[in-house]
């Protein structure tokens, strides 16, 4: 399991619930009303990949086990959060033991369905959430200062932090996200030990209605992808009622569905795949009679890292890794044919695992 979660935030009734029911199947009720979500729920999502299925029918595999990403559902928040309004204080705790946001964003006319500020306006609505994260930080990161600044006072050298610490309240302080600040290496580094809220990656995912289907385009959605472009995040347009629809029907009737709408893939797998890659998650594999395996490492692990993912022994005793290319395996006909061919590498501790490698590992 990758142990990385993804927080799905929105206003009220934005479709959040929704779309957490048919990411996890667990169709929790998503009542039309403010907070209907207290407790954040939590579901384990599987991560979509072909590659697996593909080598699980050369391996001729028993079992299937594909790579995993948390999904966090928190509670619908409104302005004044920072200041505890709502349920405020519970639910930005809940958005800092995560690692990502995905921001869901009403895009839809509906009459039916009462929003929380009286009025459809993506900008706004981002705005509400963004300035409640933005306060969230200042309060925090003025704290920060003051202890660095009455540290300082007694060391002989000015800790690193302190000016970017000025850094930072200067950014927020002019209504903009810690993760729109130009910054190097070592800063990011330092940053990191204090989790701000709004340092974190952001996925902006547009709900659209199922009018919008398929080009899931509208002018709400544009105003989006505008906003985004600023900040270097993703937007994925998505129709969470939908989504919830093919989550009730099986595989089959589900693709069946999505091509009588000319739609090529489902919504909710491209917003997986995006939250994985946004959180610099790579997969390997792993595959033979037993089983076939996707593992979750970070971008740049190196192989006995890996290893280690399988076992902390086969990491303790690293000996080489064996590398096969997706392609290669499946082209060539699995492990022993690809081999013959010469098509198999012998890897040592240093090398950096890439995104379709099938890894055998050797170890003492």
């Amino acid at each position: 399991m990758s142990n990385l979660s993804c927080g799905i935030v929105g206003l009220p009734n934005v479709g959040k619930s929704t779309l957490f029911n048919a990411l996890t199947k667990q169709m929790i009720a998503a009542n039309n009303f403010p907070f209907c979500t207290i407790d954040p729920n939590v579901g384990i999502v599987d991560v979509p990949d072909s590659r697996l299925g593909e080598l699980a029918r050369v391996s001729k595999t028993q079992k299937i086990i594909p790579a995993t990403v948390s999904f966090v559902d928190i509670a619908g928040l409104v302005k004044g959060a920072s200041k505890g309004e709502g349920l405020g204080n519970q639910f930005l705790t809940n958005i800092r033991e995560t690692d990502l946001i995905v921001q869901v964003v009403r895009c839809f006319d509906d009459d039916n369905v009462v929003h929380v500020s009286g009025k459809i306006d993506p900008l706004d609505d981002i705005e509400v959430i963004n300035l409640e994260l933005i306060l969230a930080d200042l309060q925090m990161a003025e704290k920060i200062l003051v202890k660095l600044e009455k540290n300082a006072k007694s060391q002989k050298e000015k800790p690193l932090a302190l000016p970017l610490l000025q850094k930072v309240i200067e950014q927020l302080n002019n209504n903009c996200t810690i993760r729109t600040l130009d910054l190097t290496d070592e800063e990011k580094l330092i940053l990191k030990q204090y989790n701000f809220l709004t340092s974190k990656p952001i996925i902006y995912c547009a709900n659209v209605s199922e009018d919008d289907l398929p080009s899931m385009e509208n002018d709400y959605v544009k105003k989006v992808y505008e906003f985004a472009k600023k900040e270097n995040a993703q937007v994925i347009p998505i129709s969470a009622k939908l989504e919830e629809e093919l989550a009730s029907l099986s595989d089959e009737e589900a693709t069946e569905y999505l091509s009588s709408l000319d739609l090529k893939e489902k919504g909710l797998d491209r917003l997986i795949k995006t939250s994985f890659a946004t959180l610099g998650l790579r997969t390997f594999y792993t595959s033979g009679e037993k089983e076939t395996r996707a593992w979750t490492i970070s971008a740049g692990a190196l192989a006995p890292e890996a290893a280690g993912k399988i076992h902390t022994d086969i990491q303790k005793g690293f000996i080489r890794a064996e590398v096969i290319s997706y392609k290669d395996f499946i082209t060539l006909g699995g492990r022993t044919q690809a081999k013959d061919a010469g098509k198999a590498r012998l890897e040592g501790k240093n090398y950096t695992v890439c995104d379709d490698d099938v890894i055998l590992f050797y170890h003492n």
